[in-house]
């Protein structure tokens, strides 16, 4: 266990005018009702510390601003038919064909940038206020690919509106505040069987690496096959095409099927491996990996900046701002740099009209499930890490971290985002010396300024955000360790959990899939038993057991 890390008196000896302005400033802080109320010499930290401790963590989280709104905005958010320039032609094919609604989608986006900025700021300041944890929260990776791509589909394509999906989150984060309330979130979570447990997050992961391998919402190396579901693609966008789903008809014709939903270029003519926004993702990936190896904080950051700036320009191969009318739009708002947006569309648009259908309760309960698996162990884990738990497995702030965590998931949805989490990057900040809720306070703080350079965030392309989802997927995997792999009572549901997820691009069917197998699977086992302890011949075993135990033999049954 870790033990709260003391300042190094020999820290001033280095660099004497400097550290002594420090020492002053932290002594000061120390002694100030703020560091008694933060704790401050109890934990064996400092205020600059704790400074540095929320800059690391910030740095290796604020990717999430891009990606989140990224992800979010593949649903389509508020968007609609309505918002299309010719419904009668372009929006009978995707949606996001259509002038009118690429930039209703665009605008969208900008909403979920500041709405994941915001609930960044209300969950992390009040984790670091109430419960002065050093643990930084923001919108989770994974509940939002299935927030998007699952219960509200690509571009609305799924089963439950938007709308309707924020209402599930508003009502599974007043569900975790109930529990939260009533000390059950821990109690739920153990209840859960072990190899389903272990495996959700490697199938997460898994999850948030093919979304970022795939054209729409990542680098493009994974495309349409006909004959085999999927192939190597990452060809230009100019040799995609579009899927329809047909019929034959009596006569022998063939007909686009009536309200069937057309996908988006999924499929790769010709070029594959000749896409140049895919070989520019590459090069994002690669600066990426090298820091995550090398330990440098901000690594994620620093390979979407490379392959974002690179985009930017104007008339390139790579260009995020085409010359067509949307491509000017984005490039127009690019420009401002600064610019303080306000939510106009995402905010407070719950709707609780598909409460009685059963698709909304799937969404909200595997919500509830993810969050209590996730955020449970992140906090329990985060706050080990930091050498707070103690024998029991408590740790001080406890119930207000999942107080703070429940809130945030309700302010989350109000402002039109997917469940809001602790983070598992408030490692690096804990790594660095944070102890304390000042250093979720400094993340809160830098959340706020990132509000203010929406254009700039709203201006990163999906191949510079691909690479980042497929190593936080590599991150995910270090769980798959946890697997008994030599019990296949344990390995065969652990990896239909983790296997489902992916291929059926459902977190939801993974789970039910992993825990039915492990039930039928137990049940099996409990039958068996049955049977051999009520069966005739099992007195007569028993006794031959208990004479070969006195004998000291000891025989195993055939």
């Amino acid at each position: 266990m870790l033990k709260p890390i003391p300042l190094l008196p020999s820290a001033a000896i280095m660099d004497p005018p400097h550290s002594s302005r420090l020492s002053n400033l932290n002594s000061r802080v120390a002694s100030s009702p703020i560091g008694r109320r933060f704790k401050l010499s109890e934990r064996g930290t400092t205020f600059t510390t704790e400074l540095r401790a929320g800059t690391a963590t910030f740095l290796t989280m604020a990717y999430i601003l891009a990606v989140n709104a990224s992800i979010i905005s593949d649903s389509g958010a508020t968007c609609s038919i309505s918002d299309c320039l010719h419904p009668s032609i372009s929006c009978k094919f995707p949606p996001a064909m259509d002038p009118g609604y690429q930039n209703c989608i665009f605008r969208a986006r900008r909403d979920l940038i500041v709405a994941t900025a915001a609930s960044s700021i209300i969950g992390s300041a009040l984790m670091g206020f109430f419960a002065n944890l050093p643990l930084a929260l923001a919108p989770g990776m994974g509940t939002n690919a299935y927030f998007a791509y699952s219960v509200v589909g690509f571009h609305g394509s799924g089963d439950v509106p938007y709308r309707s999906a924020l209402a599930a989150v508003f009502l599974e984060g007043v569900l975790f505040l109930l529990l939260s309330l009533l000390g059950f979130r821990s109690r739920l979570a153990r209840l859960i069987p072990h190899p389903v447990r272990s495996s959700s997050s490697v199938g997460i992961g898994l999850f948030l690496a093919f979304i970022g391998l795939q054209s729409n919402q990542g680098v493009g190396l994974v495309g349409f096959s006909p004959s085999t579901l999927l192939t190597l693609a990452a060809c230009p966008s100019s040799a995609r095409a579009s899927l329809a789903a047909v019929q034959t008809l009596s006569n022998g014709t063939i007909a686009l099927i009536p309200g069937a939903t057309i996908s988006g270029d999924l499929l790769c003519l010709h070029g594959r491996m000749q896409s140049p926004t895919f070989w520019l993702a590459a090069c994002g990936f690669l600066i990426i990996s090298y820091c995550l190896i090398r330990n440098i904080n901000g690594g994620i950051i620093y390979g979407i900046v490379f392959v974002t700036v690179i985009s930017w320009f104007r008339r390139t191969a790579v260009t995020v701002f085409p010359d067509t009318p949307s491509g000017n739009e984005s490039y127009a708002y690019f420009k401002k740099v600064v610019d303080f947006h306000p939510i106009r569309s995402t905010a407070g648009t719950l709707s609780f009209s598909d409460i009685t259908r059963g698709r909304f309760w799937e969404a909200l309960f595997t919500f509830l499930y993810v969050d209590i698996l996730d955020t449970t162990g992140t906090l329990h884990s985060m706050a080990q890490f930091a050498g707070f738990v103690d024998e029991k497995g408590e740790f001080e702030g406890q119930y207000f971290a999942f107080m703070s965590d429940a809130t945030a998931i309700i302010a989350g949805s109000l402002l039109g985002t997917s469940p809001v989490t602790a983070f598992i990057e408030s490692s690096t900040g804990i790594r660095e010396g944070g102890r304390t809720g000042v250093t979720a306070l400094t993340v809160a703080a830098y959340f706020v300024l990132s509000l203010f350079v929406t254009p700039l965030l709203a201006s990163i392309p999906p191949w510079a955000v691909g690479p980042a989802l497929i190593l936080v997927g590599v991150m995910m995997m270090k769980a798959v360790r946890e697997i008994e792999w030599g019990d296949m009572k344990q390995g065969i549901p652990a990896f239909v959990t983790l296997i489902l997820m992916p291929l059926t691009y459902s977190i939801a069917y993974g789970l039910i899939g992993g825990i039915s197998v492990y039930v039928i699977l137990s049940a099996c086992d409990w039958a068996a038993a049955g049977v051999k302890k009520y069966s005739p011949a099992a007195p007569m075993v028993a006794e031959v057991e208990a004479v070969e135990r006195g004998n000291g033999n000891h025989y195993v049954e055939v």
